[in-house]
């Protein structure tokens, strides 16, 4: 008689879909957030000098001013002249001075055309200015 009692109460194994549905969608808001926080340099490509002590940051929205190696001057990727560049940066603080500027420079590029480039940008009256750099890898 025992034997047929704890036969009724046994329960049979079940796969619960509710907790595999809520995984299934926390990995899919965690994917969808993470391709929406991706963005891009939209300047020119070019080799980042590296920098042990730089930090990450939003590029989204700022403006990116490329200093190639030749010396040449680039906005968001499309090559500019220097007069052009001047203009640029004038209709530029007219318009929305606290707009982020990014210097994009290569890292066998001139020196002194960059530190000119940043120069021109703090006397537009632009104070958010930023170099990018890649990130060096630090030694133990």
């Amino acid at each position: 008689m025992a034997v047929s009692i704890l036969r009724r109460h046994q329960k049979k194994a079940r796969i619960e879909v509710i907790p595999l549905i809520d995984v299934v969608f926390f990995l899919l808001a965690t994917f969808v957030l993470f391709t929406l926080s991706l963005t891009r340099l939209n300047g020119m490509k070019v080799q980042l000098p590296a920098a042990s002590t730089g930090e990450l940051s939003n590029p989204a929205g700022a403006i990116t001013i490329t200093v190639t190696e030749g010396g040449e001057l680039a906005w968001d990727s499309e090559p500019v002249t220097l007069d052009r560049f001047l203009d640029q940066l004038q209709a530029l603080r007219a318009v929305a001075p606290e707009t982020q500027i990014l210097i994009n420079g290569d890292e066998r590029a001139d020196f002194a055309r960059a530190v000119y480039v940043f120069d021109e940008v703090r006397k537009a009256g632009i104070e958010r200015v930023e170099i990018v750099t890649r990130i060096a890898e630090r030694a133990p």
